[in-house]
């Protein structure tokens, strides 16, 4: 029984040599694939750094300041969301230094709790718009964004405007505040833009979710910029992508109408080398902000490059727990390999197939890698064995032999540059620290991405003849950004005493054609004072009572009449270097960047009793002669709490031209906002706006107009009512 024993191992251990050696040439292959890259990358680097670099400095922001903005549409699809997509809807509208854009979520009929939550965020920022998918979900990511791109083109049609791309986003991503003004940039010269993702460090430092660092800081700060420029396609991250309108309307004609591929997982893998098929144009931007206040969320720890960390990028949490790390990496496998396949097949020139290799590759390249560390770790147990126990019995080592030597040898030289090529770049962007740890890490990635593998493998055979795979989506985390919900006004003015229920409901009940604060107001139930109060509590801002007559010249000279009258805001103060504008409405986060980026200083913002500022527009900017029996306050300020009555009645019936179209129903007011960006008061009206646009007729105007003509009419009979007496 003992020399059976002792025969097994002999022929264990000679396979084991031969298996060694089988390992080691494929180790060698996939080596001097990744060694082929780095020569690639480094040599273009050089070639830069001695070329155009040395003769004219890297472009900053300044150049992406320069560009006028262009519409541009913000594609996010939601499934089981809720927690994630208000979140980030809120941190785009605070953070993102642009205006001309719009958010489109696409959601599923059975899923009440994220549409709840998107409902709650388009009552907030009216750039926010609810798509809900034909049918019940989950379908496919690819689904979900074809009935957002639907929405999209009919948005376009009702708002008389075409967008210039289309920016691809999950609910979790964090944007850097910059981002849509580099697509803004390099539109519509590149059809399909790709911004690095870089991942958050996980706050527990396990390797499962840190690997995602490893892997995304080379992909994209290496092996995507190569292929950009081997073989001209750049692969869709499936975020931080932004299509042209050109590219948009390709993919629709050839897919009759339908972008995405509803049978795919990775729906934005295969668009790439769509639009390369059709001669269209693909970017990886790598570009840095000067300003590192523009990159808020950028890592900041010791060794990273300062160039790096401010790159414009999308950063996101992704998952922890091995179990769904895995169900997301066989995903992609899955729709990579095996569906990409399929559908892709091996076709184009020699530099699209050797990338689609690369793609492919870790179906031999994981299971190798993990046959390699249990093999070396199988002949350091030996080792140690032998060591431990002298007297035992005595084989023939392995590892003998020229051939097998100088493949170890070279191997052996081929790992240590792939150690130091990962940590270099996971260093410039996260960090000497995690630079080191990536050295560790790369074993156990090894591992996630072989069990990875066979999930993909079993959830594609398993899946039928037609491989239709439903959305295997995983959860995510948010960075929080708390902000307290709208409670509907009617509520705040019952709360405060204003009204009462019954008050309420009969207004509620009863037909009208203003909102319920203006209808409320008009009809004597509360005054434009305690409006204000209720407005200003409901948007967590302040309220204050002005008289228009009496501003500062020189306050009211801060802001130029072209953003005044764009955006209704009357300027009332300066406190310690801060603009403080008067608004009728609460102001979104997007208008105040908007002003704040203009006026090139800090804005707050005060909400007004209505009236005051459109008096005060026709007063200061558009020069209107004061109405007799108020012309005394322009020189003699009257007290706040005297007269009153007069104000409150004459500034009851101002209504600004807008208000009134949407009020009627004519135009909701996603679409006023829209037109107001491009809106220049300085060369035409807001009715000759609306009409060039095609977004109000000549009857809808002329009703408007005359309706206004109608609430001056009446201010006027109050002053002259007051004259009398």
């Amino acid at each position: 029984m003992t020399y059976w024993l002792v025969d097994s191992l002999v022929y264990l251990l000679y396979g084991l040599k031969w298996l060694a050696i089988v390992l080691a040439v494929i180790m060698l292959v996939l080596g001097i694939d990744d060694l082929f890259i780095d020569l690639v990358y480094w040599t273009r680097r050089l070639k830069r750094r001695l070329g155009v670099y040395r003769h004219q400095p890297r472009a900053d922001e300044a150049r992406l300041y320069k560009a006028k903005e262009q519409p541009l549409a913000v594609m996010i699809p939601a499934w089981q969301e809720k927690g994630v997509i208000g979140e980030m809807a809120r941190l785009a509208a605070h953070h993102l230094d642009y205006e001309n854009y719009q958010i489109f979520v696409g959601t599923y009929p059975n899923d009440p709790d994220t549409q709840q939550e998107v409902d709650v965020v388009c009552q907030q920022f009216n750039n926010v718009h609810k798509v809900v998918c034909a049918r019940p979900g989950p379908t496919s990511k690819a689904d979900c964004l074809n009935n957002v791109i639907d929405a999209i083109l009919r948005f376009e049609q009702a708002a008389g405007i075409s967008f210039a791309g289309f920016v691809l986003h999950d609910a979790e991503d964090v944007i850097s505040p910059l981002e849509l003004r580099l697509f803004n940039y390099l539109l519509p010269a590149k059809d399909l833009v790709q911004v690095p993702v870089f991942p958050f460090v996980p706050r527990a430092r396990n390797f499962n979710g840190s690997h995602y660092i490893d892997e995304f800081a080379e992909y994209h700060g290496k092996d995507v910029t190569v292929r950009e420029a081997l073989a001209g396609q750049v692969p869709s991250a499936g975020v931080g992508t932004c299509f042209s309108r050109k590219a948009i309307l390709t993919l629709l004609e050839e897919g009759d109408g339908i972008a995405f591929d509803t049978w795919s997982l990775t729906e934005d893998y295969d668009i790439g080398f769509r639009l390369k098929q059709k001669g269209l144009t693909g970017i990886l931007a790598h570009y840095s902000v000067s300003d590192s206040t523009l990159s808020p969320f950028r890592e900041q720890r010791w060794g990273a490059s300062e160039f790096t960390s401010n790159l414009i990028c999308v950063r996101e949490h992704f998952p922890k727990r091995l179990s769904a790390i895995i169900r997301q990496k066989s995903r992609w496998i899955t729709g990579i390999v095996f569906q990409g396949t399929r559908s892709l097949g091996w076709r184009g020139n020699l530099a699209t197939l050797y990338f689609l290799w690369r793609d492919r590759r870790g179906l031999i390249a994981y299971p190798v890698g993990l046959l390699v560390n249990l093999l070396f770790l199988l002949l350091l147990a030996l080792w140690i064995s032998s060591w431990l126990l002298p007297d035992t019995w005595r084989f023939p080592p392995i590892l003998v032999g020229d051939l097998l030597f100088w493949l170890l040898v070279i191997n052996g030289v081929l790992l240590l540059n792939r150690l130091l090529q990962r940590g270099y770049f996971v260093t410039v962007y996260y960090g000497f620290v995690q630079g080191l740890l990536s050295m560790p890490r790369m074993m156990w990635s090894n591992l996630i991405n072989f069990l990875a593998n066979l999930r993909a493998f079993r959830i594609y055979f398993a899946s039928g003849k037609e491989r239709r795979l439903a959305w295997d989506k995983t959860t995510h985390e948010f960075p929080v950004l708390s902000e307290a919900r709208r409670n509907p006004v009617g509520g705040i003015l019952i709360a405060k005493g204003f009204i009462d229920q019954a008050t309420l409901n009969d207004v509620l009940a009863s037909p009208r054609q203003r909102r319920l604060g203006r209808e409320l107001l008009r009809r004597g139930h509360v005054t434009s004072r305690q409006l204000a109060e209720a407005l200003a509590e409901q948007s967590g801002q302040r309220w204050q009572e002005i008289d228009p007559f009496t501003l500062k010249r020189e306050v009211v000279e801060l802001l130029p009449a072209k953003l005044a009258l764009r955006y209704a805001v009357l300027p009332i103060a300066e406190e310690n270097g801060v603009l403080i504008l008067a608004s009728e409405d609460p102001l979104s986060p997007v208008v105040v960047g908007a002003l704040r980026r203009q006026t090139q200083r800090d804005i707050g913002f005060r909400i007004v009793p209505q009236g005051r500022v459109t008096v005060g527009l026709r007063y200061w900017y558009l020069k209107e002669e004061i109405p007799p029996a108020l012309s005394s306050r322009a020189t003699n300020p009257i007290p706040q709490d005297e007269d009153d009555a007069l104000m409150e009645a004459y500034c009851r019936h101002q209504l600004l031209l807008g208000e009134l179209i949407q009020e009627r129903g004519h135009l909701p007011v996603q679409m006023m906002n829209q037109a107001l960006i491009d809106f220049d008061p300085e060369a035409s009206s807001l009715g000759q706006h609306l009409l060039q646009r095609g977004l109000i007729s000549e009857a809808t105007l002329k009703q408007a107009i005359e309706e206004q003509a109608k609430e001056q009419a009446a201010a006027m009979n109050v002053l002259r009512q007051q004259g009398e007496k």
